[in-house]
């Protein structure tokens, strides 16, 4: 089946610091780069009910300085040494990444040790302010002053209730923001910045023996914390139980008809089918509502669906069709249900079932072929199930899925299974083009 057997050439070794943290070492010497991942156990499924936002937070506030790291500086020592970073919050999780020429290697690992071991020594009532309004800004430019910013957060907000630790998204409320204290920072910062709270990765052209040296000398002093709250419980039945269903007016550029599925958990082989009865149904040219929807029956511009994998609560079916100039959206919500009933009904063709499994293969490829990304899947498979090694045999567990599977858990997408968003335009004088609006389904915040 294709390539599957690269995962035989990657190798990953797994080490325990006296203070817990979780180390995993890959080495790749085709290219002299290594890459620097850590994940810390802590996104927004972990806040408090009026404390939202922390986790995305901290995100923006550990690129503001550290013991050592003034200001900027973390940014401008990675880029003057040619290496790129970044950071992103997740509901599971919160990660942080370099990429540098493999002589920098001792760089990084000196910088992500010195915010975890010394954040609290730079934070300050201006950093919090300053970082505040940079989120808050955030919010404004991506969710609340955008078309269809806030569908992704209405939609979630209604798959999982009231009170649940997913019904919020990482991004968090202008409110809670506002309330948020320097205080609630460094008891955030002190649960779960903790070396036993994270996993750090590191691929690419290295020297083990010297890298476990330096993660020991930089890392290796950095206290355990051990109070960290149990987090709250995600699981819920498998079905909403019936559908919920929000109407929007806004002057939007099209109509649009979304909505949210439960789906198996994250980890599971229910999980990979649902993937891939989405991407059969959902992604690409070639698929079954694009077919239906925008070249036959010509409803929509745009019909895609997509998959947002949890751990710790159901995953999440995204739909997302925006109609055509004067399609009626009663039309548009028939073709969908009439296309998904077929679907769980017959399931894929031998041929559908094929092409899925080979855009699935593409995808893991491209994140295994940089080590940045290869650091990435190591931690997740670390920190959400316990061990780095299943992310080189994910996708030979997606090439055993069977039709029938993909059938089974297609029978989830059904009407009374689904919280529906609707919005009509606030005056009917669109010309009904597609905006182009990539939704983010890891529902990270950046």
């Amino acid at each position: 089946m294709g390539m599957a057997g690269l995962a035989g050439t990657f190798t990953a070794t797994e080490h325990r610091l006296a203070n817990g943290l979780r180390v995993v070492l890959s080495e790749d010497h085709i290219d002299p780069v290594a890459a620097v991942c850590l994940w810390y156990d802590v996104g927004s499924r972990h806040e408090r009910p009026g404390r939202t936002g922390l986790a995305h937070l901290f995100e923006h506030l550990m690129f503001q300085g550290s013991a050592n790291v003034h200001g900027n500086q973390h940014f401008e020592f990675v880029q003057s040494a040619g290496g790129s970073l970044n950071g992103t919050t997740s509901f599971e999780r919160t990660n942080y990444f370099e990429t540098m020429p493999a002589h920098q290697l001792e760089l990084a690992l000196w910088l992500e040790a010195d915010r975890m071991g010394g954040l609290l020594a730079a934070l300050t009532q201006e950093s919090l302010d300053n970082q505040r309004d940079v989120v808050k800004n955030e919010r404004r430019q991506r969710y609340d002053n955008v078309p269809y910013g806030t569908a992704w957060e209405r939609l979630v907000a209604m798959a999982f209730p009231a009170g649940h630790p997913y019904h919020h998204m990482p991004i968090g409320s202008m409110a809670d923001l506002d309330a948020t204290t320097l205080a609630d920072c460094q008891e955030f910062f002190r649960t779960y910045y903790a070396p036993n709270n994270a996993v750090l990765t590191i691929v690419g052209d290295i020297d083990p023996e010297q890298t476990l040296a330096w993660v020991e000398k930089y890392f290796g002093t950095i206290p355990a914390h051990d109070a960290k709250p149990t987090p709250a419980d995600g699981a819920l039945p498998d079905s909403i139980g019936g559908e919920l269903r929000e109407t929007v007016v806004e002057d939007v550029p099209s109509r649009s008809l979304m909505a949210a599925y439960r789906l198996p958990v994250d980890g599971t082989r229910a999980a990979d089918a649902a993937e891939l009865a989405l991407t059969v149904l959902g992604e690409g040219e070639a698929c079954r509502l694009n077919r239906r929807l925008v070249r036959h029956d010509e409803l929509a511009v745009y019909a895609g669906f997509g998959i947002m994998r949890l751990a710790g609560a159901p995953s999440v079916a995204l739909l997302d069709v925006k109609a055509s100039g004067d399609a009626d959206i009663a039309a548009v919500d028939a073709a969908v249900n009439e296309e998904l009933a077929r679907f769980a009904a017959e399931g894929p063709t031998a041929e559908e079932l094929e092409r899925a499994q080979a855009q699935i293969e593409r995808g893991w490829l491209d994140r295994m072929a940089t080590v940045g990304g290869r650091a990435d899947e190591l931690c997740r498979y670390a920190v959400l199930f316990g061990d780095p090694k299943l992310a080189f045999t994910a996708l030979d567990q997606v090439l055993e899925i069977t039709a029938e599977e993909v059938k089974d858990v297609a029978g989830r997408l059904l009407p009374e299974n689904r919280a529906v968003l609707v919005y009509e335009l606030a005056e009917e004088d669109s010309d009904g083009t597609d905006p182009d609006s990539d939704t983010d389904r890891e529902g990270q915040a950046a």
